[in-house]
């Protein structure tokens, strides 16, 4: 009478199928642009703090620094805690568009110089338009948060934004 097939010695291969399996999907979720500490660092968040005129306001913030990693931003996402935010760092001053094309939540846009100067804010920004909001001139990075942060916080044109893309951290 037969046992049939011999399990035993497919286990161990399996096991190790199983495994590198996980650790592709695992990596594929991160991207290439995100090992090491900037994985790390993106993942878990970098603290932001606007000196707004009313006083400091301090945000917890993903930076996105890759043309593919700024192209996706904040969408499909269906909310964004209080205090979080996306910071889309340029590496450069340039006159940058965005949209709102995907995005499910409204935003508040800062639009920030090099020095960490607040230029423009748009606010409560309409989901799923495909508007277009340029900067009023050229920008290094542009902070996302949700709708209403800068009314509620007091946050205006002119306010400086302390982060270690613009040099100022403290």
């Amino acid at each position: 009478m037969s046992k049939g097939p011999d399990l035993e010695g497919l286990k161990r291969p399996l096991l190790y199928i199983v495994i590198i399996l996980t650790l592709g999907l695992a990596v594929s979720l991160v991207g290439p642009e995100l090992t090491g500490d900037a994985a790390e660092d993106r993942l878990t968040g970098q603290e932001l703090v606007v000196a707004a005129q009313s006083g400091p306001v301090t945000f917890v913030v993903e930076v996105v620094d890759t043309n593919e990693t700024r192209a996706s931003g904040l969408m499909f996402r269906e909310q964004l805690a209080p205090n979080a935010g996306m910071l889309f760092d340029f590496k450069r001053e340039q006159p940058v568009s965005f949209w709102m094309k995907n995005t499910l939540i409204p935003l508040d846009m800062f639009f920030i110089k090099a020095d960490g100067r607040i230029v423009q804010i748009a606010k409560r920004t309409v989901p799923h338009s495909e508007a277009g909001i340029p900067s009023p001139e050229p920008v290094l990075a542009v902070l996302e948060t949700n709708a209403g942060v800068a009314d509620r916080f007091g946050i205006k044109a002119g306010d400086i934004v302390r982060h270690p893309v613009f040099g100022n951290a403290q």
